[in-house]
């Protein structure tokens, strides 16, 4: 017996020793690296130790996160802790290999530790441990950061190169592919025509964002801590022609999308459907809502002659529509905007929205649909983490009306869409709650719209006005007022990126064709209104890659469809400025 527990403690000493903190610079004594903090600082008071600690402050839709990424061994056991105060104040890891960990104090106005454990994956080699705030909070405080467990190990060797890659499913616009496991690598990439446009931690990928009827080719190489292996052998696919015959909607080259205000009257004056210019080739009536938030039944009124003197009958109004049709020009009906919540939670609310925007459609003989929705229309229930498989009803309900609509009405119908920046960009950082909970369930909610109707999308011009600071893949944030913030937000869509940051999980880019610039006609018509020039270097980098200032993109895309404005009628309102502009920069 008394052998034995000398034993006993030299083992678990041993065991002990083997340990050790990961996080580096966990008490921000040498300042803020490695950590990357949207909103961070060191101060010298309050501490818990030491002579420095963090103080972050969430702002807008930054919850001020700090994170660092650590090198850890796989199939080991880790504790996270750390010292905060502050109101809602978070600390967890992501990236695990299994099942990602937080922890939170709803307030702490002394310091207080918070504590999780996690086991990492049979190949999880990193793992990113973080904390943060949240919305509107105020400043929160960290110190004394840490990560016991296992030392992360070195792999001294790039793996070697994958075989088996090959083509699975390939339509218009996507390609599947996949490839045999490699022996210590830790993630992959996937190369079209040589240029590196996905990266994911599985045997598989899909390229979406093609063009029909082209020819490209495919490489794979794998990764990890070393580095990268050489490509794989190419493959190469043929995307099919589209089924729906492609460009059938009949758009021009460069097009000009413009709201006309139809159902109100506000200072910017009513317009007649036949006094808008030639120049504007896609009309969005302004705006059909529902009868209730959920109830999924449309109506469209047009605005009444005791607050809109000058409007035409409705015998004028639709002769002027099928006049516009006749000159080349689309007539949608555009439903929600600011004021029309719209949220289909069930089907039956679904089958009445198909029907109820049908109606309107036949009635006036439109061209198809805009979708504006906004507010707290689109939001992700806990949980809902894919936007590739999304299981939210309002989601889901929405992304099957939309389908029905055009299986309905067949290719020439033009199916369009103007979310907010809030709802799409804002998930290259957050989507929805959150794999831990607590986020805005917003965030990034048209994503799974978008991508599940992509085929089926002629245009998407989200609405880069009235926004808030937006990160983009420069990882910097991006704010209204300048061109900057255009080319930002559209380098993202046409570029593709990770939804909340999962390299693995990619939204995939847009087609040039199918995306226009949102923009105010005015600086009366909303927030962020840029002047020509800067929508002119919007224009030059875009579609030629010059001046194009400090953001660097990611391509040049002289398909870009156009622009779209809020709205015809403020832009009559100030003289037609943003109509000359289009029309002085594509003829």
């Amino acid at each position: 017996m008394a052998l034995a527990v000398p034993g006993s403690a030299a083992l678990s000493s041993a065991a002990r020793a083997a340990d050790a903190d990961a996080a580096v610079n966990g008490g921000f004594e040498s300042g803020l690296s490695p950590w990357t903090c949207t909103a961070g600082t060191t101060v010298t008071s309050p501490v818990h130790s030491g002579a420095s600690a963090l103080q972050a402050t969430p702002q807008g839709s930054d919850n001020a996160q700090c994170a660092q990424t650590v090198s850890v061994r796989p199939n080991s056991q880790y504790t996270l802790a750390g010292w905060v105060r502050g109101s809602y104040v978070y600390l967890g890891a992501s990236g695990t290999g299994t099942t990602d960990v937080s922890t939170w104090t709803q307030s702490a106005p002394d310091w207080q530790k918070l504590a999780t454990t996690f086991t990492t994956g049979a190949n999880t080699t990193k793992v990113t441990i973080y904390t943060h705030g949240w919305y509107g909070t105020g400043a929160y405080y960290a110190d004394d950061v840490s990560l016991v467990g296992p030392g992360g190990g070195t792999t001294t060797q790039p793996p070697t190169v994958p075989t088996g890659l090959k083509t699975g499913t390939v339509t218009a616009t996507s390609v599947a592919l996949s490839w045999t496991p490699v022996t210590g690598a830790t993630g992959y990439a996937v190369y079209r025509d040589g240029v590196k446009v996905a990266s994911t931690n599985g045997t598989s990928a899909t390229v979406s964002g093609l063009n029909p009827s082209t020819a490209y080719a495919f490489q794979v190489t794998a990764t990890n801590d070393a580095g990268e292996s050489a490509r794989s052998a190419t493959v190469t696919a043929t995307t099919p022609a589209r089924s729906d015959g492609g460009g059938s909607t009949q758009l021009p080259a460069h097009a000009l999308v413009g709201y006309l205000h139809a159902s109100f009257a506000n200072g910017s004056g009513y317009t007649r459907m036949a006094d808008v210019p030639d120049s504007w080739d896609v009309i969005d009536l302004a705006f059909g809502e529902p009868t209730s938030v959920t109830s999924g039944d449309i109506r469209f009124n047009r605005c009444p002659v005791s607050e809109c003197p000058n409007v035409e009958s409705d015998a004028d109004f639709k002769a002027a529509i099928k006049a516009k049709q006749a000159a080349g020009k689309k007539v949608l009906i555009s439903i929600g905007g600011q004021n029309g919540q719209v949220q289909l939670t069930t089907t039956a609310a679904r089958d009445a929205f198909v029907s109820s925007v049908s109606k309107i459609i036949d009635q006036y003989g439109l061209d198809g649909l805009d979708i504006d929705f906004e507010g707290h229309s689109l939001s992700l229930n806990t949980g809902d983490t894919d936007f590739k498989n999304p299981t939210t009803p309002v989601i889901v309900n929405l992304i099957s009306a939309l389908k029905t609509l055009k299986a309905k009405y067949g290719t020439t119908f033009v199916l369009t869409m103007a979310p907010e920046t809030f709802f799409v960009q804002n998930g290259y950082q957050f989507y929805g709650s959150g794999k831990w909970g607590g986020q805005d369930p917003r965030c990034g909610a048209y994503l799974p719209v978008i991508h599940a109707l992509r085929d089926d999308l002629t245009l998407l011009h989200v609405q880069d006005y009235n926004s808030g600071p937006i990160m983009g893949l420069d990882n910097q944030y991006h704010s209204m007022g300048g061109a900057d913030f255009h080319i930002a937000m559209t380098d993202m869509l046409l570029t593709g990126f990770p939804v909340a940051g999962d390299a693995g999980n990619v939204f995939p880019p847009l087609r040039p064709d199918q995306v226009a610039i949102g923009m105010p006609a005015s600086v009366n018509a909303g927030n962020g209104y840029v002047a020509p020039a800067e929508v002119t270097k919007t224009l030059d980098c875009l579609t030629k890659k010059t001046n194009c200032g400090s953001y660097p993109t990611h391509g040049t895309w002289p398909a870009l469809r156009g622009l779209m404005t809020w709205s015809v009628n403020w832009d009559r309102f100030a003289g037609w400025e943003f109509q000359r502009t289009f029309d002085s920069y594509f003829g």
